[in-house]
């Protein structure tokens, strides 16, 4: 499953450091805005401490784990849903993701220029926001003009998709975005080729410096789902060693944000083991075991007989498959069967 995260945020709050000390790469980062023009994209692998156990259990040749892709989006600006600051291309690049994640200032630097000349966390929130809905608006507005047209002539499915497009654009007009509206899987289908940009799960990394911003980064957090980061140490410590970090006392939060995309995707993990590799497999929350199947192969789930299931933890304790059998804490499941996070699988087609 290939899984994109686009980092987006005002000019000058950090995206570009944040998206060099994730993936470890050196990007093209200056105190302007627009630097980033073209987006830089990167692959992250997503901590999995379950990994690194079951591999030495299994004896295994290599480990795998799940990633997720990082986009690097240039700086909106207020404007940009009418092409301000070359908003129409960011914004097409941003369609293309499948989750935000808004780097937000809270950190007061004079050396740092901030596009606005102050701190406001929230009102830079909202002035994303708001692109995002006139975008969105934009694309909903037009649509219902199309459907307008085809429901004349009796087009069912297109009154239908009318009436859902309606819906769309009164809570965009409210300023809220699209996803607050709760749509059926039904009326969902009908819209879903808009592609809107307020559909995508979004969380935000608070980008603070530890002396001075914790307690505007705390009253930013109680109202979003968001990491608080200190992005430029982030950026120092990926330039260091392990050993070199340990005998500084500095720790990486970063693991916390990598999981966190996972989360507002409502992606889990199961795994497989054996001598070849031990490998993390990122599927939706709530897939069958076919549906996890297909992860590895489109014949695993066409093909799908049965898989043998065990939790990971479980899996360790008895020390071996062979094991678990005989305790019984391997379990044979069917096609029925909702897959959890830890599962370890093997398959039978």
């Amino acid at each position: 499953m290939s899984l994109k995260v686009g980092i987006v945020g005002l000019p000058n709050v950090g995206k570009s450091t944040l998206f060099k000390a994730l993936t470890k790469n050196p990007v093209d980062i200056a105190n302007y805005p627009f630097c980033t023009i073209e987006p830089n994209v990167g692959i992250v692998k997503v901590p999995d401490e379950r990994l690194e156990k079951l591999a030495k259990m299994s004896k295994s040749a290599k480990v795998v784990p799940t990633v997720i892709e990082f986009v690097d989006i240039a700086g909106l600006v207020k404007g940009a849903a009418e092409g301000e600051g070359l908003g129409n291309k960011f914004l097409a690049h941003i369609r293309e993701v499948d989750a935000i994640v808004q780097v937000v200032r809270v950190f007061e630097d004079k050396n740092i220029t901030h596009i606005h000349d102050k701190i406001d966390p929230q009102n830079d929130i909202e002035i994303i926001n708001t692109e995002l809905i006139l975008a969105d608006l934009d694309t909903v507005s037009k649509r219902i003009v199309k459907l307008e047209k085809e429901a004349r002539g009796q087009n069912k499915e297109a009154i239908a998709a009318l009436g859902v497009a309606k819906k769309i654009k009164i809570i965009l007009d409210e300023g809220k975005l699209a996803r607050d509206l709760k749509l059926s899987a039904e009326d969902m289908a009908l819209v879903k080729d808009m592609q809107l940009l307020t559909w995508k799960p979004i969380f935000y990394v608070l980008n603070i410096h530890e002396k001075n911003t914790l307690e505007l980064s705390s009253r930013v957090s109680s109202r979003v789902n968001s990491v608080a980061v200190d992005i430029k140490i982030e950026e120092e410590l990926s330039q260091m060693s392990a050993n070199e970090s340990a005998e500084l006392g500095m720790k990486s939060n970063l693991d916390k944000l990598i999981l966190k995309s996972y989360e507002v995707l409502n992606l889990i993990t199961f795994l497989t083991t054996g001598e070849d590799e031990t490998r993390a497999w990122t599927v939706k929350y709530d897939s069958t075991a076919p549906e996890a199947g297909r992860a590895i192969h489109s014949d695993f789930e066409e093909k799908f007989i049965r898989a043998d299931v065990i939790n990971w933890q479980k899996l360790l304790e008895a020390g071996s498959w062979a094991k678990a059998r005989e305790l019984g804490t391997l379990r044979t499941e069917g096609k029925d069967y909702i897959v959890k996070d830890g599962d370890v699988i093997e398959f039978k087609i």
